[in-house]
């Protein structure tokens, strides 16, 4: 694999993951663009003990275009995007709207003496899977998500080394039911300046599992309890398994770990990076067949925080969708938005059977 690194008009960091080593990348970026809007602000709740972002320049982000306006197509003669070459395999770019970057910006004054406010520094990124529009993630060849893999593990190290962030996650939304506002194959990276809730909570209940048990890893101890359970495993080879956890909050949602435990992506060995893709790619044609129709996703990876306890977690990527029937979503209504209880409308040994069966 070739990684080259060039820079876009706006003087964004746009990097090139080239499968083939002898691929040269030359083109420039030909497009005349403002300046990148600066970082948001961070605005601390002190009922939860959280921060939010309040990012109003995402509000223009671009949203829903055609297909022969898509801004992560390859660039052509006749008109640039955001990746300046006429093709690539994965490309990886700083967000044109960021949730959180490096670029200072105006904070207000005090808001109430219990709201404190601070920058939204940090990185958000954008990794697109392939120059092909009309791909998904699961139509890629094995060989291309090992390149994306790669991408993910370049970007979490660089990432992670920069001293304001704490956790790196990096995910894919697929489907608009979901909200994506571009269609073609692409996922994000962000760049936490700070540990988010569900985050904290794993490192809580991962440190009182391990000052309980004499230092054992809750998750590796869960999935090892799922695979020896066994109804609820949807598949697995020798590195990896694939599982609707026992408290499974979402319809459809998936556990996909190593089996080895290992703190983020760039720990990941060769054999386990090489045997990821096609256990993936067999899950993700499985959920597409549920209903015979693309299913809307999230995909999750939870890795390790920068700082705080890394060796207490486990890499798990989480695979989740909203649909639960043919003609039925999930929605977040009152107990789910406005408490946080989850009520799962199907049983998770179900959703495993149905998995299973459409193998």
């Amino acid at each position: 694999m070739r990684r080259t690194a060039v820079q876009l008009a706006d003087g964004r960091e746009l990097i090139y993951f080239d499968e083939r080593p002898d691929t040269v990348r030359e083109g420039p970026d030909r497009r005349d663009l403002p300046l990148p809007p600066p970082a948001s602000q961070l605005r601390y709740d002190p009922l939860v003990d959280e921060w939010v972002a309040v990012a109003a320049h995402r509000q223009d982000r671009i949203f829903l275009p055609p297909s022969d306006k898509c801004p992560l197509c390859p660039s052509t003669p006749e008109r640039s995007g955001e990746v300046p070459a006429y093709d690539y395999d994965v490309v990886v770019f700083e967000n044109r709207f960021p949730s959180f970057s490096d670029r200072p910006g105006d904070l207000p004054g005090e808001i109430t003496p219990f709201t404190a406010v601070r920058p939204g520094t940090g990185r958000c990124e954008v990794i697109c899977f392939t120059a092909d529009h009309s791909a998904s993630f699961g139509t890629l060849p094995p060989s291309r998500v090992r390149t994306v893999l790669e991408a993910l593990a370049d970007r979490t190290a660089a990432l992670s080394g920069l001293p304001e962030v704490e956790q790196v996650f990096c995910f894919e939304n697929r489907g608009v039911e979901i909200g994506v506002t571009l269609h073609h194959p692409h996922g994000q990276v962000y760049a936490y300046p700070f540990l988010p809730p569900r985050s904290r909570a794993m490192l809580a209940a991962a440190r009182r599992h391990a000052e309980r048990t004499g230092g054992r890893n809750l998750y590796a101890d869960v999935l090892a309890a799922e695979r020896a359970a066994g109804d609820r495993v949807v598949l697995a080879n020798e590195h990896w398994t694939a599982y609707v956890p026992a408290a499974a909050r979402w319809p459809f949602e998936v556990h996909v770990a190593p089996h080895r435990p290992v703190p983020d992506i760039p720990a990941l060995d060769d054999a386990e990076r090489d045997a990821f893709g096609p256990l993936y790619l067999d899950l993700l044609r499985r959920l597409d067949r549920l209903f015979d129709r693309p299913l809307p996703y999230i995909s999750a990876w939870h890795q390790a925080p920068v700082h705080a306890d890394p060796a207490l977690a486990h890499l798990h990527l989480q695979v989740f969708s909203i649909r639960r029937a043919a003609d039925k979503l999930k929605y977040l209504a009152g107990s789910e938005s406005a408490m946080g209880v989850f009520v799962n409308d199907i049983a998770p040994e179900r959703a495993a059977e149905l998995l299973r069966a459409a193998g």
